[in-house]
């Protein structure tokens, strides 16, 4: 059964940055990707930052973060990273991390942690 843990949300100023990680355990196919979504209180869930493809370092962002936050995994492919730089009070919301199974797709979604962009 394929677990996310996500590490690394928090209260940060204005400004200020924050690192997510999520890594991933009980991978049993070959073929995935994995990224980041968000969702702020009372607006639907969006993408942030997903890598696009399995092996090649193929990314996708949300117009409002580009810039701003950057998506990494390890070599091994099963922990991602997302560095928020110049965090605005808008970046406030629940970061899911998500792994997004190619064959027969199927999503599989982490806790939530919550980044609070705040005064």
């Amino acid at each position: 059964q394929v677990q996310l843990v996500e590490s690394g949300g928090g209260l940060v100023q204005p400004g200020g940055s924050l690192r997510l990680s999520c890594a991933a355990s009980g991978i049993s196919f070959r073929l995935y990707t994995m990224g980041w979504y968000r969702q702020a209180p009372g607006k639907q869930r969006e993408l942030v930052a997903v890598f696009t493809s399995t092996f090649v370092q193929s990314t996708k962002y949300a117009d409002s973060v580009k810039g701003r936050f950057t998506i990494s995994r390890d070599s091994a492919g099963n922990t991602v990273f997302l560095q928020m730089n110049s965090l605005e009070p808008e970046d406030t919301a629940v970061y899911y991390c998500n792994l997004h199974r190619i064959p027969a797709p199927f999503d599989y979604w982490g806790q939530g942690t919550q980044v609070t962009g705040s005064l």
